[in-house]
């Protein structure tokens, strides 16, 4: 019926029977009208109410979306289902080591790890990590929020190269702010994340995940305990990462909070330029700061400065 009257606009009822009675076609418009396909006006007089069919882009688009949404509800369950079911089939199995094939699959077992975490989340981010990379769409700030709130323990060691990125190291700042342990070294060797010391997942070849990432993860074995053993090595040796530097002191109540986070982002180990990029100021303008501060600690060198900065409570 509504091939029919797009095909013939303004259409008396009379005018559409044919294969359908006149008793079908009453019902069918009435269908049409009341889900918004087909509009009715009856002319001046006494003439019956001709039907007009509404634009299929403006009547049919809003139906087509909602299908399609729905598809992909589907789609997504089906293979979150298969990916579950391989998982138990795995892990019935015994074998320490799974095989995930994919960004999609990858991303999709990142968050099951950090929700399912129930006492920390450890991991190693270095510069060259792979693509796959979880992001507000994924809901992975959803998930690290409500991990920090059920007291699950969140810490990381990135590579100091992230902060020429300054995007990155404002968000790097964000997640210290939130609770986050954050931790930079100058070589982090490979991208791994670490759940609750019970399940780790790393690339496959780290090299060739440009084209179609492949990782592995890996359950309680000797193998999770040399990967845990290399997270805690390296975090060991990383430096913090402080959102800013201590409360001020009785002593130093004067001290400007943006020399507390120039003075915090130094001891990590970033360059002038590093700091400049990510304090968003001139590169001058922190060399400048450095200067007056190394004046007011009467320290002539970088390293007497980093000693009076620990001694008078600048720092944490």
């Amino acid at each position: 019926m509504y091939r029919l009257l797009v095909d013939r606009p303004d259409a008396e009822p009379d005018a559409l029977t044919g294969p359908l009675g006149p008793d079908a076609v009453a019902r069918a418009l009435g269908v049409l009208v009341e889900r918004g396909l087909v509009s009715a006006r009856r002319p001046a007089g006494d003439g019956p109410e001709r039907y007009r069919a509404a634009s299929p882009v403006l009547a049919l688009g809003p139906l087509l979306e909602a299908r399609r949404g729905a598809l992909y509800q589907v789609e997504h369950l089906v293979t979150e289902l298969a990916e579950r079911h391989r998982t138990a089939q795995v892990r019935a199995s015994g074998a320490p080591v799974e095989l995930l094939s994919g960004a999609a699959a990858i991303r999709r077992r990142l968050l099951a790890m950090g929700r399912e975490a129930q006492r920390e989340v450890c991991s190693l981010i270095p510069t060259r990590t792979a693509p796959v990379a979880l992001s507000v769409e994924d809901g992975i700030e959803e998930v690290e929020r409500d991990s920090i709130a059920r007291g699950v323990v969140l810490r990381s060691v990135v590579e100091r190269g992230w902060f020429d990125r300054p995007a990155t190291a404002a968000s790097l700042a964000q997640l210290v702010a939130e609770g986050q342990s954050v931790t930079v070294a100058d070589r982090v060797p490979i991208k791994l994340v670490v759940a609750d010391r019970r399940t780790a997942l790393l690339p496959l070849d780290p090299e060739r995940d440009e084209t179609e990432p492949v990782a592995l993860v890996v359950h309680r074995s000797g193998l999770l305990t040399a990967l845990q053993a290399l997270f805690d090595q390296c975090y060991a040796q990383a430096r913090p990462l402080r959102a800013g530097a201590a409360e001020p002191t009785a002593d130093d109540d004067a001290l400007d909070p943006l020399d507390r986070q120039v003075l915090a982002l130094l001891h990590v180990g970033l360059t002038d330029a590093a700091i400049a990029r990510q304090l968003g100021m001139g590169h001058r303008t922190v060399q400048r700061r450095l200067h007056a501060l190394m004046a007011r600690a009467n320290a002539s060198t970088r390293f007497q400065l980093g000693a009076h900065a620990i001694r008078a409570g600048w720092m944490e």
